[in-house]
């Protein structure tokens, strides 16, 4: 039920906290930032979540198990969103005007993309307790590393509030073909 009315609720938090934040940082931000400099590099080690490349390898696994799973509502949602939300950003980012260290920052694209694509595998996984889990903490990671590095914390959070309501559209890509499928099947395997 919320997938459903997650993505205008998300993407409504995202435009009011885009506007909140547009002219600088704001207290929360300031302090990820500090912290960032108190960790020195390690703060980058944390980027490792967020590197297109890996992402990019992930997402294609996730599209190849889909297409294997007879998904292909799934798979098809899974190749379009995530240009779809980097698109969404680019428009974003003039929109908002927020910079930090002389360029467009609000909404984090690479959080965005980070979001969207581990939203998907947990979709492409079913949902279940563990994959949210570990979807989350992976999330968690990345975003953290952007908030302390090249991002502001709130940046990263509006990306994540776009990134959640691209997936809620997507997986429900993922229920039109399960219905389309359950139909032929016995009520026992449904």
């Amino acid at each position: 039920m919320i997938a459903r009315w997650w993505p205008p609720i998300g993407v409504a938090a995202m435009v009011l906290l885009g506007w909140a934040v547009r002219r600088g940082p704001v207290p929360v931000d300031i302090w990820f930032q500090r912290l960032g400099s108190e960790m020195g590099a390690y703060g980058d080690a944390f980027l490792l979540f967020t590197t297109p490349l890996l992402m990019t390898a992930a997402l294609i696994i996730g599209i190849v198990v889909a297409v294997r799973q007879h998904r292909t509502g799934l798979a098809l949602a899974m190749a379009v969103s995530p240009p779809v939300a980097i698109g969404i950003v680019r428009i974003s980012k003039p929109l908002f005007g927020r910079e930090k260290g002389g360029a467009l920052a609000y909404p984090s694209g690479h959080t965005t993309f980070l979001v969207v694509v581990v939203g998907l595998l947990v979709v492409v996984a079913g949902v279940t307790f563990w994959a949210v889990l570990i979807g989350l903490c992976v999330s968690l990671l990345g975003t953290f590393g952007q908030a302390v590095t090249y991002h502001y914390f709130t940046d990263a959070l509006g990306a994540a509030l776009l990134g959640t309501s691209v997936v809620c559209v997507a997986a429900m890509f993922d229920r039109f073909g399960r219905a389309d499928r359950d139909v032929g099947m016995s009520p026992e395997l449904r």
